[in-house]
């Protein structure tokens, strides 16, 4: 495209915004000046393009300053959209090919772990009240060394410059039953059986308490952060979804009773850019939600079949759900579609039902999707496009794997397990 054609383009979709925004005069001003070939209608165009690179430059900042040794912040890729699926190119390994890496253990099972935004830290959580923070790349160089895995579980007093786990945090006095990063702060927050949700600032090594504390009425059993950082999300044993302001810590419920579930909240996700987010129930229902108005503007009942819902995310352009329930089935929805999933992962069911909550989550490309077998304690895993079954990995755990987090930015991932430990998996990009 030449300087021509693209100052035709510019000044056209100047236009287009300001007609889209109101200002008629101004556009009808600038049109009579500009003469464009061909005439202007509103448009959005200038605005999504001004949007699209300020969050990149602003991202490339964070990953400099903040993050600076991180490993790469943006996943390969498009992700799953199935309006445009022609020659789509797998970008990314299925999950028989990963290895165990690293193994860390806690003193009781542990339950619930999560990725920072970057993939740089992943935080685990356990019975014992403990959250460990893990650096990637110190995990990575680790597993080069040793030979044996059992040589790979942390002896908790080497207290080495170079250990894997960078932090360990106790302020809590029961299960830790979920943990959310801050987007772009060393903060992280945490949901316990303790009906309390605590703030932590681990950019001290010396901090091992909480800096801020919310009281909730019912045990924690889930936490969504917005992806700007300001609001918090929390869902307990009381079928009411609570929304904070991690600023003043005030908080907000939708003001419709009857937008609530009629159970306990097992899950809550924000999509990409947090103008939505969506939750699961015990009462086996999932929702969607307004996330300006804290309205509910969809329920799909009985989403699986009347099961548990245990888990619902959001690709990243946020056009699809993935959800899993206690009937060992995965299900993709899609929000312009609401109502009947277009993809069904099914196999994990014939070795029989859920008796524990397990996350159906999309890979870093989202060309596969992984589910933990309960009976087999095996990974199952799907092509996200077509649902067709790959080869199951056996995780090695000694008991039902409870949490799966799939790294964000690159081929790894963590299971959690009642065997008190916490394996990390990665498929090394020079392996065979």
């Amino acid at each position: 495209m030449d300087d021509i054609k693209r100052r035709e383009r510019m000044y056209r979709s100047i236009i287009g915004q300001l007609l889209n925004d109101g200002y008629m005069a101004i556009a009808k001003s600038l049109t009579a000046q500009v003469k464009p070939l061909n005439p202007c209608t509103p448009s959005e165009f200038l605005f999504k393009a001004f949007s699209a690179g300020v969050d990149q430059v602003e991202q490339e900042k964070l990953d400099q300053s903040y993050y600076p040794n991180s490993i790469d912040s943006v996943a390969p890729g498009s992700g799953i959209d199935l309006e445009f699926e022609s020659d789509v190119q797998i970008l990314s390994p299925e999950a028989m090919q990963y290895e165990t890496c690293y193994v860390t253990a806690h003193k009781a099972p542990t339950r619930t772990a999560t990725f920072s935004k970057n993939g740089q830290y992943i935080a685990t959580g356990s019975v014992d009240t403990s959250i460990k923070i893990l650096d990637v790349e110190r995990m990575l160089v680790k597993s080069i060394l040793p030979s044996d895995i059992n040589a790979m579980v942390e002896n908790t007093n080497q207290g080495m410059a170079d250990h894997p786990v960078v932090r360990t945090l106790y302020d809590h006095v029961d299960e830790i039953t979920s943990i959310e990063f801050h987007p772009t702060q060393q903060i992280l927050v945490s949901g316990s059986r303790d009906y309390t949700v605590k703030v932590f600032d681990f950019t001290k090594s010396s901090a091992k308490r909480a800096s801020k504390t919310i009281k909730e009425v019912e045990r924690v059993r889930s936490l969504s952060m917005h992806p700007t950082g300001d609001y918090l999300l929390v869902g307990t044993y009381h079928p009411v979804i609570r929304l904070y302001d991690l600023e003043t810590f005030q908080c907000f419920v939708s003001c419709n009773p009857a937008d609530q579930h009629k159970g306990p909240i097992n899950c809550l996700s924000y999509n990409p850019t947090g103008n939505i987010y969506a939750s699961g129930s015990k009462d086996g229902a999932i929702k969607i939600w307004d996330g300006v108005s804290n309205r509910c503007v969809a329920t799909y009942p009985e989403a699986h079949d009347g099961y548990d819902v245990c888990s619902a995310v959001f690709s990243r352009n946020g056009k699809y759900l993935l959800s899993s329930g206690k009937d060992s089935v995965a299900r993709l929805w899609s929000l312009a579609a609401p109502g009947r999933p277009v993809l069904v992962y099914t196999g994990a069911e014939l070795s029989g039902k859920q008796a524990h909550q397990a996350q159906a989550v999309f890979n870093h490309t989202e060309d596969y999707v992984l589910f933990p077998d309960e009976q087999t304690v095996s990974l199952c895993c799907w092509s996200a496009r077509t649902a067709e079954r790959q080869r199951l990995l056996s995780l090695g755990h000694q008991g039902p794997a409870r949490r799966i987090a799939h790294s964000p930015t690159t081929a790894a991932f963590i299971t959690c397990s009642e065997d008190f430990r916490a394996r990390f998996w990665y498929k090394s990009p020079v392996s065979d």
